[in-house]
């Protein structure tokens, strides 16, 4: 494992054991076992460290959503993207650190930015696609990121023998848009 995955892995593991807390770059390059200026070689501010976090986690996520697809995400229709959304968000084993790095983007820009140019292209919908259809695929989606926020804040978590049943609800609603 070379020293930049080192940091990245060492910062989720600080987001893990503060509960979503705070990274700071001294803090970073000790869990990484890595010096301050070793850190900084790649990641020059915190501002940075952080956005390189965010396209971690958002990489894991899209190796994880590729997978499930198993095919080009260009090649996808609307309803097989948001079917591996929805399969990854409800089968996957999500944590704080998770969560975190996807809620600190609500307060910094260029963050928020990196998620929505990560995901986007999985979870846009046309805009000539009928509107029941859109609906059946944005309630199968907001089912997908209720559940993942539940599971990776244990906020309100769902009992895991009900997690079954709620991706077969998700089916059903994307099997209704498959068929059409």
């Amino acid at each position: 494992m070379n020293a930049r995955q080192r940091i990245l892995d060492g910062a989720l593991e600080l987001l893990r054991a503060e509960g979503g807390g705070k990274i700071t770059l001294d803090a970073a390059a000790r869990q990484a076992g890595v010096t301050k200026p070793g850190l900084m070689y790649h990641f020059a501010t915190k501002d940075a460290l952080m956005l390189g976090v965010v396209e971690y986690a958002a990489d894991r996520w899209e190796r994880r959503l590729l997978d499930y697809l198993g095919q080009p995400l260009e090649t996808a229709a609307p309803h097989q993207r948001i079917r591996a959304y929805v399969r990854v968000s409800l089968t996957e084993e999500f944590d704080r650190a998770d969560f975190a790095i996807f809620a600190d983007a609500l307060y910094r820009d260029a963050l928020g930015a990196a998620w929505v140019r990560r995901f986007d292209p999985w979870l846009a919908l046309p805009d000539d696609l009928p509107e029941a259809e859109r609906g059946r695929l944005t309630a199968a989606r907001l089912l997908a990121d209720g559940y993942w926020t539940a599971a990776a804040t244990g906020v309100f978590p769902v009992p895991e023998r009900d997690r079954a049943q709620i991706l077969a609800v998700a089916d059903h609603l994307l099997n209704d848009e498959a068929s059409r």
